[in-house]
This record gives C-alpha cells, sequence and structure tokens, in this order.
C-alpha cells in the first residue's frame, strides 16, 4: 500500500500544478474546461483526504476515486487538444498534463488490482467459513460427506 500511497502524492503534487494555471480566456469552450479541471480538483482533493494523518489507504476508494480520474484526464486530453490554440494552452501544460494521465492511469491499475485482490480475499474467508460452519455441523452428526456409513458391528 506504501507504493500506492507514493503516487497518490506524486499524482496530487501534479495536479496541484494544473490547479495553479491561470485561468483559461473565457470562451464557451474555455469554460467547459475549467469545469473539467473543477471536477479534476475535488477529485485530487478526496485523494488527499484519503492519505491523510497516516492512515491505511482504502484500496477499493481509491480504485473508485482514481477511475473517475481517468475518465476525466481523458475528457480533459480531448478538451486540450480540442482547444489549444482557441484557449491558448501552452504546449507544455498540454504535455504536463498527458504525464499525469499516465500515472494515473498506472496507479488506478494498481489500486484496482489491490481491490480485487482483497475482495477475492474476502469471498474465499467467506465460502471457508462457511465450509467450516458445514463442516462442523456434519462431524456432530455422526459423519463427514466422506460416502460411508458406520454400521455397529455386534450383536444387535
Amino acid at each position: 500500500m506504501t507504493h500506492i500511497r507514493s503516487h497518490l502524492l506524486a499524482a496530487v503534487a501534479v495536479a496541484g500544478f494544473f490547479m495553479s494555471a491561470p485561468a483559461f480566456a473565457q470562451s464557451s469552450a474555455c469554460q467547459d474546461g475549467q469545469k473539467i479541471m473543477a471536477e479534476r480538483r475535488s477529485l485530487s482533493d478526496q485523494i488527499g483526504k484519503l492519505s491523510q494523518g497516516g492512515k491505511k489507504i482504502d484500496a477499493r476508494s481509491a480504485c473508485t476515486i482514481f477511475t473517475k480520474l481517468a475518465a476525466n484526464g481523458e475528457a480533459g486530453q480531448k478538451w486540450m487538444t480540442d482547444n489549444k490554440d482557441w484557449c491558448q494552452i501552452p504546449d507544455q501544460a498540454l504535455e504536463g498534463f498527458a504525464q499525469q494521465h499516465k500515472q494515473i492511469q498506472k496507479v488506478k491499475g494498481e489500486a484496482c488490482g489491490a481491490a480485487a485482490k482483497m475482495a477475492e480475499m474476502e469471498k474465499r474467508a467467506k465460502q471457508q467459513a462457511q465450509q467450516a460452519q458445514q463442516g462442523g455441523l456434519a462431524g456432530k452428526m455422526g459423519g463427514g460427506l466422506t460416502g460411508t456409513l458406520s454400521v455397529p458391528k455386534g450383536a444387535l
């Protein structure tokens, strides 16, 4: 999980760079970009809250937020590419955003992979608990599911 935490912090730091960028020109298309960036800022804040106070990061929550952040990145890249000239987006900002998006996709994969492993482990633990409970009951009833039946020996 510390590996994910370092990626989270790096992603938040890169997101901070874009949040401090000057406001884009106020055309309709540029205002759409501001909405994308505002959503990105909100998602970045949520990621920051996950790692506050040195507490363990919940992989499922991280997966959910990084999935949204990756979708936001797709929309952001498309918007930046389409409106680069009109909204005067520097090449440096576009390149930085693309690098950040790649990093977010990588961390999303790690977080979602960890969440899937957690879900699988919980499923197995639940199945084992059910099997143990069923096995305990069968043992009390004179055997398990072995396919054999004990017949008393001696005179009837």
